[in-house]
């Protein structure tokens, strides 16, 4: 008698055993797409210019903070932004040192560092270095796009 009794409490905490590791799977799942989209985004920076990656990779409504915290607000202005005859001749890399995500899987953040090469009008190469710290949002179509950067 006494055991079923207890049936209920024990299949009401295997159930919570359950959601909780399907809860973590679906973070750690969720970070592997997150620094895979990182690579990519790298990636195209590199291959198509730093314009569309950051076109691409961008949520409909992306905001990047650049110089003098002005804030660039929404994928056609982040384009029009990096279309500047300096990014055309820039390139960028980075890695991110951290990521986090959601408990819902669906809303993550990176850090980490990053490396701007350029060179002036005389051919003069420039490099600055910083830590990026970027938002991501899982579309819904299942992939990863930027929100913050």
């Amino acid at each position: 008698m006494r055991y079923s009794k207890l049936a209920p409490a024990i299949s009401f905490c295997l159930f919570l055993l359950c959601c909780s590791t399907n809860s973590v799977d679906r973070q750690e799942k969720s970070k592997q797409e997150i620094a895979q989209a990182e690579k990519e985004f790298e990636k195209m920076a590199a291959e198509k210019g730093i314009a569309e990656a950051f076109y691409f990779f961008a949520d409909s409504n992306a905001i990047i903070k650049r110089q003098h915290d002005t804030l660039i607000k929404g994928r056609e202005n982040i384009r029009n932004y990096y279309a500047a005859d300096y990014y055309k001749t820039a390139s960028v890399s980075w890695s991110p040192d951290f990521i986090e995500v959601a408990e819902s899987g669906d809303l993550g953040y990176t850090f980490g560092k990053y490396l701007w090469q350029s060179k002036d009008s005389t051919g003069k190469a420039n490099e600055s270095r910083g830590v990026f710290h970027t938002v991501w949002k899982r579309q819904i179509d299942g992939t990863w796009k930027y929100v913050w950067d």
